[in-house]
């Protein structure tokens, strides 16, 4: 009786740590993250004044809001550094880092994604995209008008090639086809959230 009583106490104790694990590097991951108390939403098609940071070069800006900490944002690593490569010529591609802890410098980011990119740690141009969360995509147009704010993928990998959501933004603004519609998982933001970027 008792050896029965401690197997399964064992086994209870083998399902909790399975769940805790699974909800600690999946489940938590693929509910949306909760909108801040004070959020204040950016529009579609808003003006962003990105100020001196973003200097005016006749090009479409992508901003990756990006935190080294956040599982989230490192998942997709591979697929932003695709991006950059693909598309480096014709969008002028900015990352903001979003960690409270600021323990990274320009070069390190700059390694991760294998490219010399402008790196910033200015939380307020997160505030001004309407972003308020990481891993987030925002393309802006040559005159800073917001065109796509949202997820990159339904994966956190970034492998469902239906589901490039980043990509797909981009693409339909480079060849002036009329913008994309999104389903409701493009435009929620998911993953790590601010002002901490914890989950």
């Amino acid at each position: 009786m008792k050896k029965k009583l401690l197997l399964t106490l064992w086994f209870s104790l083998l399902l909790l740590a399975i769940g805790y694990l699974f909800w600690q590097n999946e489940f938590k991951y693929s509910l949306p993250t909760p909108v801040p108390q004070n959020y204040k939403a950016i529009a579609m098609g808003s003006k962003i004044d990105l100020g001196a940071c973003c200097p005016y070069d006749q090009r479409p800006i992508f901003i990756h809001f990006f935190n080294p900490d956040c599982p989230c944002s490192r998942f997709n690593v591979p697929h932003v550094k695709d991006l950059i490569k693909t598309y480096g010529n014709q969008i002028d591609f900015k990352i903001v880092v979003l960690n409270k802890e600021q323990r990274f410098t320009i070069a390190e980011i700059q390694d991760k994604f294998d490219a010399k990119i402008p790196v910033y740690f200015e939380e307020s141009i997160a505030e001004k995209c309407g972003v308020f969360s990481t891993p987030q995509a925002v393309l802006l147009d040559p005159s800073h008008n917001l065109y796509y704010r949202g997820n990159y993928n339904k994966t956190r990998y970034c492998t469902d090639a239906k589901t490039n959501y980043a990509q797909m933004a981009i693409d339909a603004y480079l060849s002036e086809k009329h913008k994309p519609s999104f389903d409701a998982f493009a435009m929620k933001a998911y993953g790590c959230s601010l002002p901490k970027c914890t989950k």
